[in-house]
């Protein structure tokens, strides 16, 4: 046994043992908040001006935020499997978005909503090891509240045959771009909403007066699905809080169509004055005021996060809860997320090719706050990190051995002392193991005519058009240069060299029956060169 398993197994002694030796600990509740397409200026403690977010920051400020930490993937569905399987995407085994079904009649992705035999996402592998599967071997309780976006109704990939206890929210993502959703699935079963089917992907009717906000109201409902599955998490944390839990919650929020209550829409409204409507979202919905509904939503879900924890203090299980918010990728560019407005990329470039669907740093560089109730450590972690250390980050605070993956658990800096600038984990007063580090970290996206992009300490390396056959990497310091305006890859051929080879290292070939997955890299004659 190396050193590392050592102080690995003997983290997971101390941390199943009390200060006696003699209790067992119980092992603390996760809940992890998701948010869709938020990006990282979005939230007040990464200096978001307009949007409040007042429960988020509180959980921040007696966190841990991290300001470099990064999705697997600059899209929902390869975002969501690299972190429930703790792979990044040079061994995701889905690496873009890509429809179980695509709809060929006239009525579309509004049809789909009516036929759950069409609905849904290319499925994760029967048997696939999750976080969810982990956490459950360790005598978890788990539920996923949310979007799945990983398999169709009848796959072999569905949150309950994915490690989870209990599922509530949309099965295909595709259908999620409504908020008044006709259906959603309990399990393995579709529930009626209440509300009436919307057409998506409408124009506003020319005929009517596009500033009047009463001829909107027709896109909305009765139920706001944000408040349906807030309902269901509720009653899962209360029903489990005698024994551990993980709840993931994953929001479709700010994700277009944006959709929120009236009278939150009219308290920004009220504060960021009128705007111009828009009235032909592509294929979403028309909304009378976009901006203020973005911030509405965002706000909303930040008022469940502290109605949530008053819930968990009551339940008396908040002090060993382990709450974290982050987000699956950047932020869109559509006529419904005003990303340039609310400036959703904080330090890194914002507007269309910038954030969602790029590897820049708009893209996947993701908000990410841990707060564990009962845990003082708080600060800024620059550390670079990754979704896919989550999984063994988890697996080592449980006491429970994960799944092979490509991580960095990131537990010394959760349980953190510092000695000598160095921080170690700490179990019970137990010093552990040291804070290790990714040497770099990898990307891979066949959308967009194909990109990689790796992450060697302060450099970042691009490659765009890979499917074009194209081998150029450009390359940014991002100390100097966070926006990635200034390639200096001619001055430093030796860094690029290095990322090159680091591309040839993990990349593995994707599903060859998925050929949307698929994409062959030209390497430079140069990585060859002696």
């Amino acid at each position: 046994m190396n050193n590392w398993k050592k102080l690995v197994t003997a983290a997971t002694a101390a941390l199943s043992l009390c200060a006696c030796g003699k209790q067992e600990v119980k092992k603390p509740n996760v809940v992890f908040l998701l948010f869709d397409d938020l990006g990282y200026g979005d939230l007040g403690c990464y200096g978001q001006q307009k949007i409040e977010t007042p429960n988020i920051d509180a959980l921040a400020s007696q966190g841990l935020l991290f300001t470099d930490m990064y999705s697997a993937a600059p899209l929902s569905s390869p975002s969501r499997c690299c972190l429930l399987t703790g792979k990044h995407m040079g061994h995701s085994q889905i690496r873009a978005n890509e429809e179980h079904y695509v709809p060929k009649d006239s009525l579309g992705w509004n049809g789909v909503f009516l036929n759950p035999e069409e609905q849904g996402q290319f499925p994760l592998e029967e048997g696939t090891q999750t976080i969810a599967t982990m956490l459950q071997s360790a005598g978890y309780r788990t539920a996923m509240v949310g979007k799945w976006g990983l398999g169709f109704p009848k796959s072999a990939s569905l949150p309950n045959t994915m490690g989870f206890d209990y599922f509530y929210g949309f099965n295909c993502q595709a259908l999620a771009h409504s908020y008044y959703p006709v259906k959603l699935w309990e399990n393995g079963v579709e529930v009626e909403t209440g509300n009436d089917l919307v057409v998506q992907g409408c124009r506003f009717p020319d005929s009517l007066d596009r500033y009047d906000p009463a001829n909107y109201e027709i896109y909305g409902g009765k139920n706001y699905s944000c408040d349906l599955m807030y309902d269901k998490m509720v009653r899962f944390v209360e029903d489990n809080a005698s024994s551990p839990f993980f709840l993931m919650w994953t929001t479709t929020v700010p994700h277009s169509a944006v959709q929120a209550p009236a009278d939150e829409v009219k308290y920004y409204v009220d504060k960021l004055g009128d705007e111009e409507p828009c009235t032909n979202p592509g294929m979403y919905l028309p909304n009378r005021y976009p901006h203020a509904t973005y911030a509405a939503m965002v706000t909303h879900i930040d008022t469940q996060v502290g109605k949530l924890v008053e819930k968990l203090k009551d339940l008396g299980v908040w002090d060993n809860t382990i709450f974290i918010v982050s987000s699956d990728n950047g932020p869109a560019s559509n006529g419904n997320s005003p990303m340039e407005y609310f400036q959703s990329g904080g330090p890194f470039k914002c507007g269309k090719g910038w954030g969602k669907s790029s590897l820049h740093e708009g893209g996947i560089r993701m908000p990410f706050i841990l707060h564990w109730g009962n845990n003082k450590n708080c600060g800024r972690i620059t550390r670079m990190s990754s979704f896919a250390d989550l999984m063994p980050t988890l697996a080592e605070i449980t006491g429970v051995n994960a799944p092979e993956n490509d991580g960095v658990s990131f537990a010394p800096t959760v349980l953190a002392e510092t000695r000598g600038g160095q921080r170690y984990a700490k179990a019970n007063d137990m010093i552990l193991a040291p804070q290790r580090d990714h040497e770099y970290l990898y990307w891979e996206y066949p959308a967009s005519k194909g990109w990689v992009a790796v992450r060697m300490g302060e450099w970042k390396g691009i490659v765009r058009k890979v499917l074009k056959g194209n081998s150029e990497m450009e390359l940014y310091n991002l100390n100097d240069d966070p926006q990635e305006q200034n390639d200096v890859a001619a001055s430093h051929p030796e860094i690029v060299r290095s990322m090159w080879s680091a591309v040839r290292e993990s990349h593995c070939d994707a599903n060859p029956e998925v050929p949307k997955f698929c994409m062959d890299i030209n390497y430079p004659d140069s990585l060859y060169a002696l």
